[in-house]
């Protein structure tokens, strides 16, 4: 299992430093999120001050953004890095995608990413082979590609393609299609084995795959302090009155606590949401465990499942760097 970092909510001055640290503590690979910034300008940094470490979005808006935007900049930063980008997409929830990004949303949520992901390796196929750009769907039609805008084949021209998902239609699509999947942080355990697994599979074998050809990366909500308990007991909440992410409460018997959470956000009434997550929902998303036994209790929850993990918690050179050099030691020992 490898470990990962999440870069913090910051600017792109304080990138090169995050970048140099996370690689000197030995993380596999350090994502970049789309929330207060752009998810990729930071990857332009990372990949200019490391030299081995994996760096990706986790993720980029991809109803945000068009296939030729995704494919000439994933393109670039993989060629800038020798080969170490990721290019982590999800879709967002319908809200965002029409009345933060003013772009429409789709009818089929899985038909469009699944038409967008295969019209991003149309452009990488066109400019590595020298072919013709000849891509046709519901939502796109690429036919043009002239030399001008070429920018022609680099040396690392496999770029993996992780999604994010929370239900099992993106899961199959990621068994299908991707190198990878990125599993929503309001996840738990129990959910990821016998919901999201199980799907992933099912696409796989829909392609002639194995679920062995898709990488499976979780963010794990841990609290090690009640501080920590806290602040995850809130972040809980929010996600779980997000109606699209209802079926992991439902799964658990927590229906009707997901309404009553759904109601509360409505009304703006965030602070009474709080008290609706019980210690037993506490418990199943988040690993609540002493810092000491946090490698060991963080790699069995989440062994058979997850291939890489990082925490919901974001990595800050200078701050607790004793806590990430264990637990990056620890996975890389295992």
């Amino acid at each position: 299992m490898k470990f990962d970092a999440a870069l913090p909510l910051t600017g792109l001055k304080d990138i090169p430093s995050i970048a140099e640290n996370a690689e000197k503590l030995g993380f596999d690979t350090l994502w970049s999120s789309e929330t207060q910034h752009d998810p990729f300008l930071p990857c332009t940094l990372i990949a200019e001050h490391s030299t081995r470490m994996n760096f990706g979005t986790a993720i980029a808006v991809s109803f945000a953004r068009n296939p030729a935007n995704l494919a000439y900049t994933a393109w670039d930063l993989s060629a800038q890095s020798s080969g170490r980008f990721i290019l982590g997409l999800g879709t967002q929830v319908k809200a965002h995608i029409e009345r933060r990004f003013g772009m429409p949303w789709p009818e089929s949520v899985v038909g469009k990413l699944r038409e967008q992901i295969l019209a991003v390796r149309s452009f990488w196929n066109a400019w590595q082979k020298n072919e013709k750009l000849d891509f046709r769907g519901e939502y796109y039609k690429l036919t043009l590609m002239s030399p001008f805008f070429n920018p022609g084949p680099i040396d690392h021209p496999y770029i993996p393609i992780y999604i994010a998902g929370v239900n099992t239609g993106l899961a199959r699509l990621a068994g299908e299609l991707c190198q990878g999947f990125h599993a929503h942080p309001f996840n738990s355990p129990q959910y990821l084995q016998d919901v999201m697994l199980p799907a992933i599979q099912k696409g796989a074998a829909k392609a002639g795959r194995s679920i062995r050809d898709v990488t499976t990366s979780v963010t794990a909500f841990v609290a090690t302090t009640p501080e920590e308990e806290t602040f995850a007991r809130a972040q809980i909440s929010f996600y779980a009155s997000t109606p699209s992410y209802r079926p992991v409460m439902a799964f658990h018997g927590w229906k009707e606590e997901a309404e009553q959470l759904s109601a509360l956000a409505a009304r703006g009434q965030w602070g009474e949401m709080f008290g609706i997550i019980t210690d037993e929902m506490l418990h199943t998303f988040c690993l609540v465990t002493s810092e000491q036994d946090l490698p060991s209790e963080l790699q069995k929850r989440y062994s058979g499942i997850a291939d890489r993990i990082s925490l919901y918690i974001p990595f800050v050179p200078g701050e607790r760097d004793d806590f990430w050099q264990k637990l990056t030691a620890s996975f890389a020992s295992s």
